[in-house]
């Protein structure tokens, strides 16, 4: 299972050392440019909202009106 955490800046270096504690848990990378934690975090927005399109929670709008906006 992969997770995405937001962690405060004054609180990453402890939980850094919790999670390195454990042997169960690979760090596969650590991201600390802010523009691109920003990028992912959206990105991981974004995947949801095609999920709760799919359990027919959301409403997206179509490309049509997308383009229309711009």
């Amino acid at each position: 299972m992969k997770v995405i955490l937001d962690i405060q800046d004054n609180r990453a270096p402890f939980f850094m050392e919790l999670v390195k504690s454990f042997d169960f848990i690979d760090i596969l990378k650590e991201i600390k440019n802010k523009e691109k934690s920003k990028t992912i975090q959206n990105l991981a927005e974004a995947f949801n909202d095609v999920k709760l399109y799919e359990e027919g929670k959301k409403q997206l709008k179509s490309a049509e009106d997308l383009l229309n906006e711009l």
